[in-house]
C-alpha cells in the first residue's frame, strides 16, 4: 500500500484537482468582475444581490478552501507554503487599502489558507492521531458549531477577534474569511485526502486531462494574485477613460 500511494503522490500528478482548482479560480474571476461592476461602476445587476449570488460566492469559498486543506499534505514545505500565502494575503491587504480603501481586504481568503496551512502543520502530529471518517465529521460538526452559536458580545472587540471569527460591529472587509469556523472547513479537505489515501482512491484522480485547466489549477495562487487588479484596471479603463 505504501509503495502504491508513494507512486501516485510523487510519479504522477493529481490532474482532477488541478481541474477543480482551475475552476474555482476561473468562477472567482467571474464572481469579482460582477462585484466591481455592481460595487464599484453601480451597474444594476439584481440578481447580483440575490441569495443566489451569494450561494454562487459560498460554493467557490467552499472549492477554494476544501481543495487546499485536501492538498496540504502533499507539499513538500508545508510551512514555507503556509507562510507564503499567508504573506501573499498581507500584500493584497495592502494594495486593495492603496487602491480602494473603503472596500480593502482584511482577513481574506489567503488569510485564512495561509494560517490553516501553518497551525495544521504544527497539530499535524495530534491531527494524524485522529482517523479521519471520525476527523472529517468532527470538523463539519465544528464548522456548524462556530458558524451558528451566539457568542458573548465581549468576544467581538478588536482586529485581532475579527481575524479568529470575531468582528466588532465597525469592522468592514470586502472579502471576509476568518479562522472560525473556515479552519474546520480546511481540515475536512485534510481528512478527505486521508480518506482517499488510506482506500487507494487516489489514482482516480490522475486520469481525467485537461492541459489548459491543469496550467491554471497549477498556477492558481499567482492567478488570484494578479486577477483582481487586472480585472478592476480594465474595467476602469472601459467605464472611466474610454467613457
Amino acid at each position: 500500500m505504501k509503495e502504491i500511494v508513494w507512486y501516485y503522490l510523487h510519479m504522477k500528478r493529481l490532474t482532477m484537482i488541478d481541474i477543480l482548482r482551475a475552476v474555482a479560480i476561473i468562477n472567482m474571476a467571474a464572481y469579482h468582475t460582477l462585484w466591481d461592476l455592481v460595487y464599484i461602476h453601480r451597474v444594476p445587476l439584481g440578481w447580483f444581490r440575490s441569495e443566489g449570488a451569494t450561494a454562487w460566492q459560498l460554493s467557490i469559498r467552499w472549492a477554494f478552501i476544501l481543495l487546499s486543506g485536501f492538498c496540504f499534505s502533499l507539499s513538500k514545505r508545508k510551512h514555507k507554503r503556509g507562510w507564503f500565502v499567508f504573506g501573499c494575503s498581507w500584500v493584497i491587504t495592502a494594495v486593495t487599502l492603496i487602491a480602494m480603501p473603503r472596500d480593502a481586504i482584511l482577513f481574506g481568503v489567503l488569510t485564512l489558507l495561509g494560517t490553516a496551512m501553518i497551525l495544521t502543520y504544527f497539530l499535524e502530529p495530534i491531527l494524524q492521531q485522529i482517523p479521519a471518517p471520525i476527523g472529517i465529521a468532527a470538523s463539519g460538526l465544528l464548522f456548524c458549531f462556530f458558524d451558528r452559536f451566539p457568542f458573548p458580545k465581549a468576544l467581538y472587540a478588536n482586529y485581532f477577534t475579527a481575524f479568529l471569527g470575531f468582528p466588532p460591529g465597525w469592522f468592514s472587509s470586502s472579502d471576509y474569511v476568518p479562522v472560525f469556523p473556515w479552519l474546520f472547513a480546511f481540515w475536512m479537505g485534510y481528512f478527505l485526502f486521508e480518506i482517499m489515501r488510506k482506500n487507494d482512491l487516489l489514482r482516480y484522480l490522475s486520469g481525467l486531462r485537461c492541459r489548459p485547466l491543469e496550467w491554471i489549477g497549477r498556477h492558481s495562487l499567482a492567478i488570484y494574485m494578479v486577477h483582481q487588479p487586472l480585472i478592476y484596471g480594465f474595467l476602469y479603463l472601459l467605464f472611466e477613460v474610454i467613457r
